[in-house]
């Protein structure tokens, strides 16, 4: 089923994610900090997971609707410094503005391996 949809991935905490529901739509810290949310793709998030997400436990995945997503969609190169597998001249999904909930077909919980404290993809997104 989420297959069947073009996919952007954005990893955020389940706080930050109880919070968009209470709010009615998603804000990243970076949407203020940086001008868009950073997003990856599902070949990306590995990748940006283990590189700057190490040891959170309380993370979840927002699988978002390329063709639902209200503001601005962008892809563009890494922001600073890329994640070791990133090139820099892979391009990223960044979204200039709040994510609308409806544009989120799924959220999935998104934890490290507790034993080597590697992220995998959720079942959900591996499963044919």
């Amino acid at each position: 089923m989420l297959k069947e949809l073009n996919l952007i991935l954005h990893i955020t905490s389940k706080q930050e994610w109880l919070e968009a529901q209470t709010r009615g739509e998603y804000i990243a810290p970076s949407l203020a900090t940086e001008g868009f949310i950073h997003c990856s793709t599902e070949n990306q998030v590995l990748h940006v997971a283990n590189a700057f997400y190490r040891e959170k436990n309380d993370l979840v995945l927002l699988v978002l609707n390329e063709a639902a997503i209200k503001p601005e969609l962008k892809w563009e190169p890494p922001a600073g410094l890329p994640a070791p597998g990133i090139s820099e001249s892979d391009s990223f999904p960044h979204i200039f503005g709040p994510i609308n909930l409806t544009a989120v077909a799924s959220v999935l919980d998104f934890a490290p391996d507790s034993v080597s404290g590697v992220f995998t993809l959720p079942s959900q997104l591996t499963d044919n």
